[in-house]
């Protein structure tokens, strides 16, 4: 990128503003101005030219000099308010940004008509681009988009996920066979039993789940079989974990080696809470304290439609939150496990049997592997996450396991992550007992979603693959995947161009960096095998679906889950996998695969569109292409080689001028408030550096575009030139409404800053933007101080 090309924009554009806004002032200030002048010229006619003899001023009488004296300190006031009027005008059109597009002509066919008319909307121009350019862009969507009653949060992202689902509850609505596959035909299935359409779920009421309370050995909440003395947490452990894949004290599964990514390894993490975050059991604030109580009434509600009394059932359920909580406070936060490098443990299945041995390991995993047939030894490999954790664990389970009553819980706490994984799946008063714990976690409204649309949802989160068949088939445009990639190679140039303007970086990191993003590889639209009927039958051969057993399939499912992911143990691994199915609305970036996927799902307005002018695209779909790009150099991103492997790959003092400007990026976060509640820095790290990056990567990329090309056409009624339309497009992609709840879980949980500071932040880092919509230094969204990690 040319430097000054850009420079030179600047200025042209800085020219046609001034001579538009001055030209607008004159208009009005100019009638004043001569009408001021004219009144003063007459008094100073007056007194400048009768010089000798007795002169006019003489011949007034006392009262006359007074009013005189009075008249022309009024005129001189109102000349000097004038003055002022002018120039405050004058910088508060500026602000504004009442620009004149640099081409006089615009682009009125259908499509451009459409894409104005859907920006217009989103925009409220009365709040000034400089001091918040989230507001500016997206107040009008805001308004114009009503949280619906059942929603926590609602944004560009869940409406179009919303139009993704009505495709595909098109297709799954037809007559089972018009589906293409069978796997399609189990997806209907899967959906419809999801519907309850032969109203089973309703009849059968409690009695799943009580039959399943009595294979897994009872509840001591029901009357199901539970027997204490014949109780082991050995026992009902591998038969939560192993047969029901159900996450317990710990979770556990079989991924790539982080040090060695191209073999598969057992890896063994903390785990245990229900509640979304430790905050929600360790903060004494009065609004978690209503978090808890909403918890411990589900738990209530649920075990009394177990068949459990009510008074005993609250108090059991009680004991189990104490445990809960003190498996929180023994839990480490998560902005505290960034680095890979210390995360990473390897050691034998032996000595992990020594750090913790509240269980015996060597049998937990041989009852696993029976699943798929094969053997494990002490000697076995396992990457443990959290070491400490589990021997913390190790103390706490002794405590428990000395008394029954101590045993009673840890059997109630088991069985009680079981019961709340498929509550979801029994009747309509299952479902409902979550309500409140649901208001108190993310301030939903009274109303309820169609309950068609959690099954397409639930359909998709199971059956994903099978779904994204019906979904590429029926909407996707095939050249989308050519255009795509070409963004994406426009933004991945832009991004190793920028490395020789980092100073911070030497140069022999600077070359293996520039290698490992062009080693990044991505995905894009869907894997090739959900167009081939054999294929994705074949995926799904094993599976049991009965279109009236909603609770059976989700029991079958889980354990389909289980076996597909044990089977890798000690297998290679396959880089072009996919985690993500193709309807979904969102991308990722997997650093031991080295690789970016971005689905079907996504490819679609407003983050693409073929119709969309080139600011557009690069705005939305380009940023998030340099978002997932970045995502590989991010502060854990940067840890893995261009191989996959965590290895240390970069010079030293390179590291530590890396650090330091992540420093920036986290004080900057911190900094941010929403209701009253600080954004934090460290947690979200990772996501702001991806936007920062991504960001600045996309705009480059797209100034590399259009450099030597004339400036499209403008959009009707939309006085922004193409280079501002990017950053609106990019800003508009986070246009949402969110609860107060939501909002402060999405603070104490989510990776990612709330919407809002995703746009500013990024933002008011890049000079690039200012400069565009001309901000002054040290305003809201040009401030003085800048961080720039990529």
């Amino acid at each position: 990128m040319n430097p000054a090309v850009i420079q030179s924009n600047g200025n042209r554009r800085l020219s046609q503003m001034t001579r538009y806004t001055n030209a607008d002032f004159a208009d009005d200030e100019s009638v004043n101005s001569v009408q001021l002048s004219e009144g003063l010229n007459r008094s100073t006619t007056h007194i400048r030219y009768h010089a000798g003899g007795t002169t006019v001023w003489q011949l007034r009488s006392p009262l006359e000099k007074v009013l005189l004296i009075l008249v022309g300190i009024l005129l001189f006031v109102v000349f000097i308010l004038a003055i002022i009027l002018h120039v405050t005008e004058h910088r508060l059109e500026e602000s504004r940004m009442i620009i004149v597009p640099e081409t006089p002509g615009k682009c009125l066919n259908k499509s451009c008509i459409q894409i104005a008319n859907n920006i217009l909307q989103a925009l409220d121009t009365t709040v000034d681009p400089c001091d918040d350019f989230y507001s500016y862009s997206c107040n009008g969507w805001v308004d114009a988009n009503p949280m619906p009653d059942a929603k926590s949060t609602w944004g560009t992202f869940m409406k179009l996920e919303q139009q993704n689902q009505l495709v595909i509850k098109r297709v799954l609505d037809r007559p089972m066979d018009t589906l293409k596959s069978k796997a399609e035909q189990k997806a209907k299935m899967y959906y419809e039993s999801c519907l309850d359409v032969n109203d089973t779920m309703e009849a059968r009421g409690a009695q799943p789940m009580l039959d399943l309370l009595r294979k897994i050995g009872g509840w001591n909440v029901t009357e199901s079989g539970f027997d204490v003395d014949k109780w082991s947490l050995q026992n009902i452990t591998q038969i939560v974990q192993n047969r029901y894949n159900i996450g317990g004290l710990f979770s556990y599964a079989v991924g790539e080696d982080d040090k060695n990514s191209t073999r598969h390894i057992l890896q063994i993490d903390q785990s245990g809470l229900t509640l979304p975050t430790r905050d929600n059991y360790l903060n004494k604030t009065e609004e978690h304290k209503k978090i808890l109580d909403a918890y411990l009434d589900y738990m209530t509600k649920v075990g009394v439609l177990l068949g459990g009394e009510l008074n005993t059932t609250k108090r059991q359920m009680r004991d189990v939150i104490e445990f809960e909580t003190k498996l929180a406070n023994i839990t480490t936060p998560s902005d505290l496990r960034r680095d890979e490098e210390k995360l990473y443990h390897l050691m034998k299945l032996g000595e992990l049997q020594l750090k913790a041995p509240f269980i015996d390991w060597r049998k937990f995993f041989e009852d696993a592997m029976r699943t798929v047939n094969k053997k494990i030894s002490n000697k076995e490999e396992v990457v443990v996450y959290a070491p400490e954790y589990l021997g913390n664990l190790t103390v706490l389970i002794k405590e428990y396991n000395k008394t029954v009553e101590g045993k009673i819980v840890l059997n109630n706490y088991m069985v009680w992550q079981t019961v709340r994984v498929f509550t979801v799946c029994l009747s309509k008063a299952f479902r409902d007992a979550y309500k409140g714990l649901r208001t108190a976690l993310m301030g939903s409204g009274g109303g309820e979603e169609p309950q068609w649309r959690y099954c397409i949802q639930d359909t998709n989160s199971v059956l994903g693959f099978a779904i994204g068949a019906i979904f590429v088939r029926e909407v996707f445009d095939q050249n989308s995947k050519a255009q795509a990639e070409e963004i994406i190679n426009n933004v991945r140039n832009a991004f190793k161009n920028n490395f020789e303007n980092l100073k911070w970086m030497d140069e022999e990191t600077r070359k293996v960096a520039i290698d490992k993003a062009d080693s990044i590889s991505d995905m894009i639209g869907y894997p090739d095998f959900v167009k081939d009927t054999n294929q994705l039958d074949e995926r799904f051969q094993n599976l049991t679906i009965r279109r009236d057993q909603y609770f059976e399939n989700n029991i079958h499912i889980s354990y389909f889950n289980l076996k597909k992911n044990l089977e890798k143990i000690n297998e290679p691994v396959n880089k072009t996998t996919w985690s993500m199915s193709p309807s979904t609305v969102n991308a990722y970036y997997t650093p031991t695969k080295n690789q970016m996927v971005f689905p079907a799902g996504i490819l679609q307005r407003p983050f693409y569109d073929a119709a969309y002018p080139p600011s557009l695209n690069y705005g939305g779909m380009g940023v998030v292409m340099g978002h997932e790009l970045t995502h590989g150099f991010d502060d854990q991103g940067r840890q893995f080689d261009k191989h996959g492997n965590l290895k240390h790959w970069w010079k030293n003092d390179t590291v530590d001028r890396f650090k330091e400007r992540t420093k920036c990026v986290v004080r900057q976060y911190n900094g941010y408030k929403i209701n009253g509640k600080s954004i934090d820095g460290n947690q979200t790290l990772g996501e702001n550096i991806a936007d920062n990056g991504g960001l600045k990567a996309a705009y480059h990329a797209y100034l590399d575009l259009m450099q030597g090309k004339p400036e499209p056409e403008g959009l009707p009624g939309i006085p922004l030139n193409h280079r501002q339309l990017f950053f609106v497009a990019f800003a508009q992609v986070w246009c949402a409404a969110v609860t107060k709840e939501a909002t402060a879980l999405q603070i104490e949980k989510d990776s990612h800053s709330p919407s809002k500071y995703r746009v500013v932040g990024a933002l008011s880092n890049l000079k690039e933007f200012a400069e565009e919509f001309r901000c002054k230094p040290g305003s809201k969204m040009n401030p003085i101080k800048k961080c720039e990690v990529w």
